[in-house]
Formats: structure tokens, sequence, C-alpha cells
């Protein structure tokens, strides 16, 4: 698949880009170079590659500024193009996602936050982000969970991927009444992206060398939309011989992670029961503030937090974890095959949360996001020479 073949789409950024060594050589850390700021700056923009930033809303923009100052210490060669979509500060309109799925199809890569989605009805089922997600055909949602060394939870050294289809099954966005006080809600399953979402899965295993993959589901009760997906997964099993095929019922996967989320290497399932696995197993680790998440198209890559909260209560008071959109950021850069920026910057996150002195709130410290942000670019360093 082209999101695992490693071919990068941003032709006219390669072309300019200087070779890794350059960097390494010009501009690897504010600490460990005495380049003068502008001519820094000037040679970011001028081999830079081009991203797409929507920073969403509730603290998004605040995690959003977070990697912008990373990035800016670590003269990361990358250049924002900022574009604003939300439903609940009225930054959302035709218009608006036009612009924003223009400079996605132009620049192939964004970081994005959390575009948050009003429960109130006004007439369109479909709120932004899902538009966004089936518009660029971001059919394959990773949530990479993994416990941070130095930080403890009720389960540690656990190491598991969850492979999401997230542009069908119950988010079709297909309701309607067909009798008053009776409400009919379409769950959508299709043979292509059944096989598709599979086929993903069982490559990404293979590339990554992992074991395993598990596939969730409630077939058991819905025999006919769970069914022809538990049925896709089984055949596409057939062609990956090496790899181990298992498959669970979701209420029992809820359990099993619960008990002994060892058992798992790679999980796939249907939409819904991703969302909540997502949401589950970031509790595993450290919560949403913690673990990343990438959005996967033919085309286009999507890097964001692995468990979507707006964390609308934190929201100037200065107290968001940035670890986890600091670390999709991360893995954007390794993306863009930008792996010596990649590795500085994903070190130094889990260096300060391995040291321990510089926490925030959700994992029990009293940091700030200042606090941590000043942290990380204090532990970036350059990388061989």
């Amino acid at each position: 698949m082209a999101a695992l073949s490693g071919v990068r789409w941003l032709t006219r950024a390669l072309v300019a880009a200087p070779k890794p060594g350059a960097w390494r050589g010009l501009c690897t850390s504010a600490v460990a170079h005495s380049v003068s700021r502008n001519q820094a700056e000037d040679m970011r923009v001028e081999g830079a590659f081009p991203v797409t930033m929507v920073p969403g809303d509730g603290v998004g923009p605040e995690l959003m500024h977070a990697v912008k100052e990373v990035f800016k210490a670590g003269c990361v060669p990358v250049e924002f193009q900022e574009h604003y979509l939300s439903e609940v500060q009225n930054m959302a309109s035709e218009e608006k996602l036009d612009q924003v799925l223009s400079s996605m199809k132009e620049n192939k890569v964004a970081l994005i936050g959390k575009i948050h989605t009003p429960m109130e009805y006004k007439g369109e089922l479909a709120s932004y982000d899902m538009r966004l997600r089936r518009k660029l055909d971001l059919f394959a949602n990773v949530v990479h969970v993994k416990s941070l060394p130095g930080y403890k939870t009720r389960h540690n050294n656990l190491d598991l991927v969850i492979i999401r289809e997230q542009t069908e099954g119950e988010y079709s966005s297909l309701e309607h009444e067909s009798a008053r006080g009776v409400i009919e809600c379409l769950k959508i399953v299709t043979r292509t992206k059944s096989q598709r979402i599979a086929k993903f899965a069982f490559d990404y295993a293979t590339k990554k060398g992992r074991d395993k993959v598990t596939a969730v589901h409630k077939a058991n009760i819905m025999k006919l939309g769970d069914g022809l997906f538990l049925q896709c997964c089984e055949e596409v099993a057939e062609l990956y011989p090496k790899i181990k095929f298992e498959t669970m019922i979701i209420d029992n996967c809820c359990m099993q992670l619960v008990q002994n989320p060892y058992q798992f290497d790679v999980l796939v399932m249907p939409n819904l029961y991703g969302n909540i696995i997502d949401n589950l197993a970031a509790g595993l680790v450290g919560g949403a503030g913690v673990v990343p998440g990438e959005s996967y198209s033919a085309e286009y890559a999507v890097f964001e937090m692995g468990a979507r909260h707006p964390f609308a209560q934190a929201v100037g008071r200065n107290i968001a974890n940035p670890t986890a959109m600091l670390l999709s950021a991360s893995n954007m850069l390794r993306h863009l095959n930008l792996e010596y920026h990649s590795n500085m910057i994903a070190d130094a996150v889990k260096k300060v949360i391995k040291v321990g002195k510089v926490r925030t709130r959700d994992m029990g410290g009293y940091s700030t996001t200042t606090d941590f942000i000043k942290s990380v670019i204090g532990h970036l360093h350059p990388y061989g020479g």
C-alpha cells in the first residue's frame, strides 16, 4: 500500500530540501550550535517541507504552539501552513473546509488537533471532521499504544497497535426518523473497505516485524455486517501465513485489554469499536495526553493525537500535556524521511518523562505546559556529526 511503501509524495520539497547531513551540520539544536537566528530561519524556509496545520478546538492551538516552539529550537525544516476549522468557534464553512482540503491535497501531509463535534443537530449529520476524513479517504487510523519509560502505570512495558477503519461503519451519518419516536441509524459495512483495512493491518504487521493480528468484531450479534468484516479479515489472513491471526468479540476484547493487554500485538476493527478501544488502551499507558496517532489514505498522511479529546476544561490554563502531539509530530517527521529530527524530538520528550522532574497534572505532576516545552527544548541535542 502507498501509505506503507515508504514512498513520499512531497516531490517539490524533496528536491529543494538539503540532505539530512547538511541539517545535522548546520542546524541541529538551538543549544548545540551558534548559527545566527536569521541564518537558521533562512535555511529553514529555503528547503522546508510544507505541512498543513489545523489546530482544532480546545487545547489544540496550545499544543500546536508547543510543536512550533520545539521545531524552532530544533531547526526542523518544516514550514507549517495554518488553517482554522471549528464548529464550536464559528470558524466552519464550506469555504474553510475547501481551503483545508486544498492545502492537504497539495502538501500530502498534515498535523491536526481535535475538531470538536457538537451534539446538537443543525441540519447536517456529518461533522466537518468526518467530512474531511471522507473527502481525503483517510480510511486507516493507526494508534501505537506504548508505555513511556519512567512513567509507571498499572500495566508497564506495553506495546500494541490499534488499526481502525474510519470511513464507514456506525459513522456513516445515515440516520432518519422512520416513524414518530423511531430513529433508524444505519451501519454500513462493505467488502471493499473491509478487505482494504484488513490488508493494511497485515501489511503494517509485516513491515513492522509484528507477529499477530487480532480482528475485533461483534459478528455473533451483527451476523451480516460484522460477519462480512470478519470474513474479509479471514480471507486476507490466508495471504499472510507467517503472521498469526486471531479473532475476538469486542466486549471480551475490552475486558482482556484491562486484564492482560500483553496478549495483543496488532488489532484491526471497524469504526466505532476502534474509537472505544483507542481510548481504553490510551488509559492503560497514561491517558490521551501521551498517545500519538495517525491516519492514512493511499495519498495522504495526517498526524494527530491517538485519543481525540479537545480538553475544553483546560483551555487557557497552561496545563495541557504536549506529549502526544509532540510524539505525533515526531512520527510525521519520520514519514517525511527526516529521521534525525524525528529521533531528536522523540528522545527529548521521552527523556523529560523518564527524568520525572517535569510532569503535567494528568501525569501526577504540577508543571505547566510551558515548563514541559522548555524542558523538552533543553533536552534537544545533536545526533552524529
